[in-house]
Parts: structure tokens; C-alpha cells; sequence
């Protein structure tokens, strides 16, 4: 009888849930410092009173999704006292979803998909409360996706305020952005920028050394001994620092595997990290093209566009192109540009004997990024 497919293959995992997006490792390496901050902003809630509220800002890629769980996981372990919601803001994008995920923590199942309205999920939600002495604290994660409509400002509103209504209730938000420019204090309405007063605690980009312990410790975790060998994870390494963004090592990290083992050898070669990295760099131009706004999108759009007809891009000859599609002037067209760098979007640097014009090299396919900037 023939072996089966899906059970032919070699077994070079030992677990591949570590390079899951959403595995919390036991030991979060290289955060303690974010970890600590957090922890003293929420350590009132524990004795009943409201938490600190803070913002949490990093660039994609950097930790402050994993913080969170990893905080909120030792909350739920440890007491009743504090409620932990979780909201990808991506997904869960309006004050009634926001709230229907704060009733399914406090109540155990989601509120019914219709007749019910936005008041009585408020109602019910202070009630528990008040009355039970509980605290909620509520991450919006990418909470700057929220901003353009105005939503960000009317769900922050009556989280803020649910003790006004509701004696006795105790609320704290956390908010989590990607977006390095965006200032939350200023995007909000003003009542609520005041009710907010928010902390800020930074998530720098990972070093390279950085990046290698963490990949280190999952490959420890995840693979068999001696299947990627320290060359190959120079390799890893090397193609996660050109994106800065570590779920793109450990994409590329598990699909290299995956390529061996479906090949049915023993070892990890560079020959199976290529393709791995040219899947795992989609998925991370995918991701951060999320963060810009609409006319940042249609400018990296017209970069890349132009870069199909151009072996060269330097920025004034690229400026006098992209703003026939996108105007502006050249002073916010150059600041774009920086944040596109600090995004690792493109690379921007001056070459000698070249004066004030700067250089512009896209580092990912203009193809990808024109599709992707246009959906």
C-alpha cells in the first residue's frame, strides 16, 4: 500500500506552533524594559483602582502585539479582578464590535447578532462592572486603523467615561500603533484626548543580534537539531533585517523547513531559504502597506510606477513625476519618503558629489508593491 502524502514527508519539526504569529513564548527575549512599564501602568487595577492608560508605539514587526498577550496571559492566570480584552482593529474596526468583544469576555459568548443595540451592550458591560468590582482593561491593537472615520474617538469615549454612568465601574485602555508619525493626542477629539492622558512606551526595531537570539531560541523550540545550520541561519538573518520585521524571519524560518522537509531531506539549504524569503517578503510588504493612509499608498504607488521605466530614481526627478498623481508640495514629499525609509519601504541615501538629490531604491518588486498599493 502506498504511503500516504501528507505523511510521507521527513519530520524536521519538533513543534510548528512556535512560528505561529500568534505563539506567546514562555521567555519573551529582549522586551523586559516594555514589559516592566506596562506592568506598572496596569498594577492599580489589581487592587480595584483604574489603570494608566498607555500607548504602546513601534513599528510592525517589533513586539507590542506579543507584550500584550503576554501580560494579559499572566492577568488571566493570576486574578478575576482585572477583564483583558484583546481587539485587532484590523478585524474589529467599530464601536459595536469593540464592544461586543468586551461583552464575550465578561459574559462568555457573544451578544445576539441582531436586536440588540450599542446602549444595552454599553448597560450591560457597566452593570458587570460596577457591580461586580471588576476592571476592564482594553487593548486596541492598531488602534490607528480606527482614526480616518473618526472611530477611534467615539469608542474611546465611553470606555473613558463608564464610571460617570456607572459608579464604581474602573476602566484603562491600551493602545497599540504602527504608524511612527501618528499622534494620538491630536487625532482624537479633545474631550477624550483629555479624559485619555496617556504614557507612551517605545518598541525600537530588533538589532541584529537581536534577531538572531529570537530565532534562535524558536528554531531550538520548533526544529530538530542540526537541520538549519548556522550558515543557513546567517542566511535567515540577513534577509530579516533587509524587511525589519521579525515575523518575516520567522516566516521565512518556517518555510524554509517546510521546503526541506517536503523535498524529503535532512538539512535546510540556501536553496530552500530563497524561495521562502521571496513568500515571506510579500506577506510583509502585505502588512505594512496596511499602515499608510490613502495618498501615502498612491505615492509608493507612482514610486514603483516609475520605477519600471526608470534604472535610476533620484528624488527630484521622482518628485516632478508622482505629484502629477499625487500633489504636494516638496517639503511633505520628502517627509513621506523618510517615513517610507524608516518603514523599509524603500532605501534612501546620498551619493557623493551629488549635492542635496538623494538616491531612491524600492526594496521590494515594483510589481508587488503596485498591486498591493492598489487594493
Amino acid at each position: 500500500m502506498p504511503v500516504p502524502m501528507l505523511l510521507s514527508d521527513q519530520a524536521l519539526f519538533r513543534d510548528r506552533d512556535v512560528f505561529d504569529p500568534d505563539h506567546v513564548p514562555d521567555t519573551f527575549q529582549y522586551r523586559d524594559g516594555q514589559l516592566r512599564e506596562m506592568a506598572y501602568a496596569i498594577k492599580p487595577a489589581l487592587f480595584g483602582s483604574r489603570p494608566h492608560n498607555i500607548i504602546l508605539r513601534g513599528s510592525p514587526g517589533t513586539g507590542k502585539t506579543t507584550c500584550v498577550r503576554h501580560i494579559f496571559g499572566e492577568i488571566r492566570e493570576t486574578t478575576r479582578r482585572i477583564i483583558p480584552v484583546h481587539v485587532n482593529c484590523r478585524n474589529d474596526h467599530t464601536r459595536f464590535m469593540v464592544f461586543a468583544r468586551i461583552y464575550r469576555e465578561i459574559y462568555g459568548h457573544l451578544p445576539p447578532g441582531s436586536g440588540i443595540s450599542l446602549r444595552r451592550l454599553l448597560d450591560s458591560v457597566g452593570r458587570e462592572l460596577a457591580d461586580g468590582g471588576r476592571v476592564l482593561l482594553l487593548c486596541l491593537d492598531d488602534a490607528d486603523c480606527m482614526i480616518p472615520e473618526g472611530v477611534l474617538s467615539d469608542t474611546l469615549f465611553p470606555v473613558l467615561r463608564l464610571h460617570e454612568e456607572f459608579p464604581g465601574a474602573r476602566s484603562g485602555v491600551i493602545l497599540a500603533v504602527s504608524d511612527m508619525d501618528c499622534d494620538l493626542q491630536r487625532e482624537i477629539d479633545a474631550p477624550v484626548a483629555s479624559m485619555l492622558q496617556a504614557s507612551e512606551i517605545s518598541f525600537p526595531p530588533y538589532g541584529e543580534a537581536e534577531v538572531r537570539g529570537i530565532l534562535t531560541r524558536r528554531l531550538r523550540q520548533g526544529v530538530c537539531p542540526g537541520v538549519v545550520p548556522d550558515a543557513i541561519l546567517d542566511v535567515i538573518v540577513e534577509k530579516t533585517m533587509l524587511c525589519g520585521d521579525l515575523r518575516v524571519g520567522m516566516e521565512i524560518l518556517r518555510r524554509s523547513v517546510q521546503n526541506a522537509e517536503n523535498a524529503g531531506k535532512t538539512g535546510v539549504s540556501e536553496d530552500d531559504v530563497l524561495p521562502a524569503f521571496a513568500l515571506a517578503q510579500y506577506v510583509c510588504l502585505s502588512e505594512t502597506v496596511k499602515v499608510l493612509n490613502t495618498d501615502e499608498k498612491r505615492m509608493l504607488r507612482s514610486m514603483a510606477e516609475y520605477s519600471m521605466q526608470e534604472e535610476q530614481m533620484n528624488s527630484r526627478a521622482v518628485y516632478a513625476s508622482v505629484r502629477e498623481e499625487v500633489p504636494m508640495g516638496y517639503t511633505l514629499y520628502f517627509e513621506r519618503l523618510k517615513k517610507f525609509d524608516r518603514m523599509r519601504l524603500i532605501s534612501l541615501y546620498t551619493p557623493k558629489a551629488r549635492g542635496n538629490t538623494r538616491e531612491i531604491a524600492l526594496r521590494f518588486d515594483a510589481g508587488s508593491v503596485v498591486e498591493k498599493c492598489g487594493e
